[in-house]
């Protein structure tokens, strides 16, 4: 919310929350987390400058130059050329382009290739184009079952593409899950799906800034990566697209990044993206020390606190150093962040909500959690604003959060049943 009349300045006061950051225990990093300052400054800057980068006049000449240097200090960073970087509004543009783009490109040269091989705990990004490619334009689309850490195994991947290798469009596997932030084995894929030239797009927005990432080290075809996970803006981000990689366009326009993106460039958002990147990957190696510390007191203070707690997801170097996710027994995750938000410490559940209704979530239920467990969870995620304070706070109100979600469950059940009964009975 703007202030209105309240700029000391050039610029308005922007008031970001009723909270003083500094009251706030934020541990929702996995969802977005604070902009760099540096990030707001090149922003601004840009901001106050003309120019459309399509312009081939000296103010468009000038726009131009900054996407481009912006370019290559994301390919520089991420082991990419520059050609390889293609500019998008986020994440979810990203993934639905790698996925409708390559699906659409291979079945064009080959009309056998109608299966997408992804896993059944990927984002919604992913999952979503895939099923509505399924939907309307014949795809075959097959979750990969995980195992009840939440990860692929490489046989179950090397077992379906041999069934029939020229059936297979694409393969598309995440490098960090959001919820759970357990790794899976991009390398490995890549070497089965490479055996038979089967394009292999990666989801590494939860990865960026928590484990290294090499782009061409890993050898994708196309790999999503996202401005507001990693300390910049929201609404940016890319693909990036191995030169030799052909995709169908989403959008059609002024023919910009490479023809598979068009439209304008948005070049103050770029530039607060590429330094975000920067940032971020400069950090990485120090941070992924600190936020392991900080994850691991995490998870033993709430062992502490909730003795019968269970820890989702990988342990140890096989997740994110930046992620803790638990199943609460008894507990509704919804009361129970509802609960901790009520004293400023902030967190997610682990399940999505559609519609206003409550789902248990996808991921979960892949690893083998019944609905009731699935429903029972929540996600602490760490960050570089995370202190140790942060943690303390959370181990010394998860507990007393817990005994008032259970008693507040155990007093609502027999309520709920009543009124299942008779729902049901006015339903017959």
């Amino acid at each position: 919310m703007v202030a209105a009349g309240a700029s000391g300045g050039d610029y308005p006061c922007v008031q970001m929350s009723d909270e003083s950051p500094a009251s706030v225990a934020y541990l929702d990093h996995a969802a977005t987390t604070p902009i760099y300052p540096e990030v707001v400054d090149a922003m601004a800057a840009q901001l106050a400058r003309l120019g459309n980068a399509s312009s081939l006049h000296g103010s468009g000449r000038a726009a131009r130059r900054v996407v481009e240097e912006s370019r290559e200090a994301v390919a520089a960073a991420l082991g990419a050329r520059p050609s390889e970087v293609v500019f998008t509004s986020g994440g979810t543009e990203a993934d639905n382009l790698a996925v409708k783009g390559f699906y659409w490109s291979r079945r064009l040269t080959d009309a056998r290739r109608t299966r997408i091989l992804t896993t059944a705990v990927e984002h919604h990004a992913v999952l979503d184009p895939s099923h509505w490619l399924a939907t309307h334009e014949e795809a075959e689309v097959e979750l990969l079952p995980v195992d009840s850490d939440g990860r692929l195994s490489v046989e179950t991947l090397r077992t379906s593409i041999e069934r029939d290798p020229e059936s297979v469009a694409l393969v598309s596997v995440m490098w960090a899950n959001n919820e759970v932030g357990t790794l899976q084995p991009i390398e490995d894929v890549v070497a089965v799906a490479g055996r038979y030239g089967i394009p292999v797009h990666t989801d590494a927005v939860q990865a960026l800034g928590q484990v290294p990432v090499d782009f061409a080290g890993v050898d994708v075809d196309a790999m999503t990566v996202t401005g507001h996970k990693i300390g910049g803006p929201f609404g940016v981000g890319a693909l990036m697209l191995r030169r030799e990689a052909d995709l169908v366009a989403l959008l059609h326009g002024g023919g910009q990044e490479r023809d598979v993106r068009s439209g304008t460039l948005d070049a103050p958002a770029i530039v607060g993206f590429a330094l975000a990147t920067e940032l971020a990957v400069k950090a990485q190696p120090s941070r992924v020390v600190e936020l392991g510390e900080l994850r691991d007191a995490l998870i033993a203070g709430v062992y502490d606190a909730v003795p019968d707690a269970q820890l989702n997801g990988a342990l140890g170097t096989g997740r994110l150093p930046g992620n803790a996710h638990f199943t609460f027994p008894g507990c509704e995750g919804d009361s129970l962040l509802m609960l901790l938000d009520a004293q400023r410490i902030e967190c997610s559940t682990g399940s999505a909500c559609s519609a206003g209704v409550p789902q248990a979530s996808h991921v979960l239920l892949a690893m083998g959690r019944d609905e009731a467990t699935a429903r029972a969870s929540l996600r602490f995620s760490l960050g570089r604003t995370t202190t140790g304070a942060h943690v303390e706070r959370l181990v010394e109100a998860i507990g007393p959060a817990v005994q008032r979600a259970r008693a507040a469950g155990q007093g609502a059940a027999g309520g709920w049943a009543g009124a299942g009964t008779q729902a049901a009975g006015e339903s017959a």
